[in-house]
């Protein structure tokens, strides 16, 4: 008679877990943005998540949570039950390098369920408008005579690796100011507050064409196609810094499948549409190719991410401050 209760309450459960994943979604979904407001990575979920709505046929309410190199918010999904009603979206810097450096009380992988993986972008050297250098070797001449102060959007930020390794690089010295996101660090360096941000290249595109600030080059290998003129990091006479992003969303573990499956498409759908597709060609991001769209394949690139940034970062001695 036990046995025959466990079994009927074995089928109950996967019986609700179905109608669950059927009738999904019933009610709004909250996307836990790993970024204060403001700034290109925020943009870009409000763009995803206008077109997701209409696909879901529910809203999708974006709640900004920034700290602690954004780990904050990612215990915030991973403590969420995994119903497909509390999501996460966030960068490389928060869902991989932030771990290496941070004492978390989760795991990266095993505690999170990836769902879609989304546009990505270069990060670009930028400086304040009155900075007297020009190019990036003439930038990295003047920093080895000038002290010099730039943007760090929290300790373990590609910003701060970006920065790092131009140090590496020529043999400048820049002392980094710590900031909670992109766009209050954005605001000082166009105000002068501080010289230079290694920068989130779509995070300052429209204060660099609007000449607020100077941008020296794009730390990638092939130029960016929002700024064709700007050469890369290679052809600036500073070989070898590369550095860019890519951003995603993650599901608490455990969520199902199905409901998984349900929001994996309404975000490939938002890629798919022509006139979101050029928003986010405006914010200069470059939409992943289909077959990296699945959370199969996000899945094994988060695994393959983590394993190649984690031994960088823990070279590099960065520590949570």
């Amino acid at each position: 008679m036990r046995k025959l209760a466990a079994a009927l309450a074995v089928c109950a459960i996967g019986w609700i877990g179905s109608a669950q994943a059927q009738t999904y979604p019933s009610k709004p979904i909250t996307l836990v943005l790993a970024l204060p407001a403001g700034g290109a990575v925020d943009a870009l979920a409000r763009i995803m998540v206008e077109h997701m709505r209409v696909t879901l046929g529910q809203p999708v309410i974006i709640e900004n949570m920034g700290g602690a190199g954004g780990t904050l918010s990612i215990a915030r999904v991973v403590r969420s039950s995994p119903d497909g009603y509390t999501l996460g979206m966030g960068t490389l810097g928060q869902y991989v390098i932030s771990g290496a450096v941070y004492s978390l009380p989760f795991d990266m992988l095993s505690d999170l369920a990836p769902v879609a993986l989304l546009p990505s972008v270069p990060y670009w050297m930028t400086a304040r408008k009155t900075l007297p250098a020009n190019n990036l070797l003439e930038l990295a001449a003047w920093l080895k005579t000038n002290k010099a102060s730039a943007s760090s959007t929290g300790t373990a930020s590609l910003s701060r690796f970006c920065g790092m390794f131009f140090e590496q690089s020529t043999g400048a010295s820049i002392q980094y100011v710590p900031y909670r996101g992109g766009a209050p660090a954005l605001q000082d360096l166009v105000s002068g507050t501080i010289d230079l941000n290694c920068d989130l290249a779509a995070n300052s595109l429209s204060q660099w064409r609007n000449g607020n600030i100077k941008a020296f080059a794009v730390m990638s290998k092939t130029r960016w196609f929002a700024a064709p003129e700007l050469p890369t990091s290679d052809e600036a006479g500073v070989p070898g810094v590369h550095v860019s992003t890519w951003h995603g969303i993650w599901a608490p573990k455990s969520t199902p499948a199905d409901v998984i499956a349900k929001i994996n498409a309404a975000a490939a759908a938002a890629m798919a549409d022509p006139a979101t597709r050029k928003r986010i060609a405006d914010l200069g991001m470059d939409i992943p190719p289909l077959e990296q769209q699945t959370p199969a394949a996000f899945a094994a690139f988060h695994k393959a991410e983590l394993e190649k940034w984690y031994p960088i970062v823990k070279a590099a001695g960065v520590k949570a401050e």
